[in-house]
């Protein structure tokens, strides 16, 4: 009961996520809870993240407390840092995502890259690599 208002405050993210969990699903892909994150892999999601955008494949994405992989092997190796990603949910709320997109805005004003030089992007990496080297 301790998480649930963290649950509520991310939540119209995590709703809207579940969709694409379905697809994948429906699709041969894995679906599990994973430590209270909902996480889903494979199926149609393999293509649809790494070839969705061409310039940009991802291998996970997290939306709320969702966390979309294009396969069970990126979801492991992602975790710690989709893991930091839920915890930026849980503080900003469906907020998350215009605060993400304003952090990625200021890093192309100041020069820098749209996804290496957000602020929430860094502090991901920073965190997983903590984690992996504890």
């Amino acid at each position: 009961m301790k998480r649930l208002p963290a649950y509520l405050w991310a939540g119209p993210v995590s709703l809207a996520a579940l969709p694409i969990v379905a697809v994948a699903a429906l699709t041969g892909g894995r679906v599990r809870i994973e430590d209270g994150v909902l996480e889903a892999g494979g199926g149609a999601l393999r293509p649809l993240l790494s070839r969705g955008l061409p310039w940009f494949p991802i291998r996970a994405i997290t939306l709320g407390h969702v966390v979309l992989g294009t396969g069970e092997r990126e979801l492991d190796e992602c975790r710690a840092h989709e893991r930091v990603h839920v915890a930026q949910y849980e503080r900003w709320g469906f907020l998350f995502p215009i605060v993400y997109g304003a952090s990625s805005l200021a890093a192309l004003a100041r020069g820098g890259r749209l996804y290496e030089d957000n602020t929430y992007e860094r502090q991901a990496v920073r965190r997983a690599e903590e984690s992996a080297s504890a």
